[in-house]
């Protein structure tokens, strides 16, 4: 059995077939799917499970903090597996492509005590946008604007 669908046992969330393989499907990957990738490998061992399931799965994993939702983009949101390390993520505004990136100075991204109007900062989430080495290369086409 592996960790996540352990973690989530202990911490007494109900286990059904559906749920269960969306886990299955999300153990041990790092990526950024969206819900239908999701659904698409996890009818690969439950036919039977519906797209509504997983997009609910999904959510209550993101509660949870399982899950990183990720609206990085104009494409549809992802999901994000990697939630034990603090990271922003980089995408490409042609082909959607969706990277984890490590800035420096990311807890606060040099946001000075006079800016913060009072908050205390608990998490930063930043989206860097740009073209993929693939897509620069490519034949040239109008890029979307950042």
């Amino acid at each position: 059995m592996g960790m996540l669908v352990e973690r989530l046992r202990t911490r007494g969330w109900r286990m059904t077939p559906q749920r269960r393989v969306v886990a299955e499907v999300l153990e041990g990957r790092h990526g950024h799917l969206t819900a239908e990738e999701v659904h698409a490998l996890a009818r690969e061992r439950l036919p039977e499970v519906s797209l509504a399931t997983v997009y609910n799965t999904l959510n209550e994993l993101a509660v949870m903090g399982e899950v990183l939702a990720v609206s990085a983009s104009e494409g549809p949101k992802r999901y994000d597996t990697n939630v034990s390390e603090p990271h922003q993520h980089l995408v490409c505004v042609r082909c959607q492509a969706l990277v984890d990136v490590h800035p420096v100075g990311q807890d606060t991204l040099g946001l000075p005590d006079a800016e913060r109007h009072g908050y205390e900062l608990l998490d930063v989430e930043v989206v860097f946008k740009g073209l993929c080495a693939e897509c620069r290369t490519a034949e040239p086409e109008r890029a979307p604007k950042a």
